[in-house]
């Protein structure tokens, strides 16, 4: 039994001439323990996606079952227990409150459930040694670099044991060296059994990912399944197409690849035209 399908679900903005269908009759089915990415053109759906599965919005039409719940039928209340209990969320910008501590941003959900003083921000400080950050519990975001306050941010959505993690661009305002320790967080939270979900531009994203969606025009127009550690076939083949490569460059590997990069000095050719001795003969005789 998945634990997220999608059955034909649309989302439609607006009204009138000015509709726009955001998604089309999308059909989708998430396993426990995956970890789907997410990847497309920016404006193909891929948030909005994301918000119908975390129930931040509703479908304009379809069903949504989660946890073989019908998610239209649950009262206000009923999902917003559902949202805060079982679904965790990593946004791009971090979303922290700035004039709170980490310690204070990541006990936050707590608060909501009427946990007391002493109990949240004992596991608050429990979930920061977690993810590396327990000698920053009482920085502000400010005083923060981008990773640690993304880390901050995976905390504060790992503090109520949900079993679905939501990342949308988690990486997106990081440097590489950022990008990769809160994607080693994220493999390392799957490998504890959380099912992941992220949406990525990144290609390189993929390789944390056993399974890949790619979206275009509010649908989804492929479905990979790849083994984790391999970047996707597909992300690949369409990023480095991009770059001017054929596809028997692409299946030549991407470190061959890197070599012919836009930018690199050529390699020498054996023959560049006349050589220096030539060219002094052919002046000589000219003469």
């Amino acid at each position: 039994m998945p634990l997220i399908e999608l059955r034909e679900v649309s989302k439609l903005y607006g009204f009138g001439n000015a509709t726009t269908l955001a998604l089309d009759e999308i059909s989708l089915s998430v396993e426990r323990g995956e970890f789907v990415a997410v990847m497309g053109p920016s404006g193909c759906g891929k948030t909005t996606l994301m918000n119908l599965i975390g129930v931040l919005d509703r479908p304009t039409n379809g069903e949504y079952l989660l946890d073989n719940r019908h998610v239209a039928r649950l009262r206000s209340s009923q999902q917003a227990k559902l949202r805060r209990d079982r679904i965790g969320f990593v946004f791009q910008a971090y979303n922290l409150l700035p004039r709170l501590t980490a310690l204070d941003n990541v006990a936050l959900p707590l608060a909501y459930k009427g946990i007391g003083l002493g109990r949240r921000q004992g596991k608050a400080s429990d979930i920061l040694e977690q993810v590396g950050l327990r000698d920053r519990e009482y920085y502000l975001p400010r005083q923060l670099s981008g990773g640690e306050a993304q880390r901050v941010a995976i905390a504060r959505a790992l503090v109520n044991n949900p079993s679905i993690l939501i990342a949308d661009e988690p990486t997106g305002n990081l440097d590489s060296r950022d990008s990769k320790v809160v994607m080693e967080l994220l493999a390392d939270i799957h490998r504890r059994g959380n099912t992941i979900i992220i949406v990525t531009h990144n290609p390189e994203l993929t390789r944390y990912a056993n399974r890949v969606i790619y979206m275009h025009d509010g649908m989804i127009v492929g479905d990979e399944q790849t083994a984790i550690g391999n970047m996707a076939r597909g992300a690949r083949r369409n990023f480095f197409n991009k770059k001017g490569f054929t596809d028997d460059d692409v299946a030549a590997g991407v470190s061959a690849l890197m070599h012919a990069m836009p930018g690199d000095k050529a390699p020498k050719s054996k023959r560049q035209g006349p050589s220096r001795r030539r060219r002094t003969k052919a002046r000589k005789a000219r003469s």
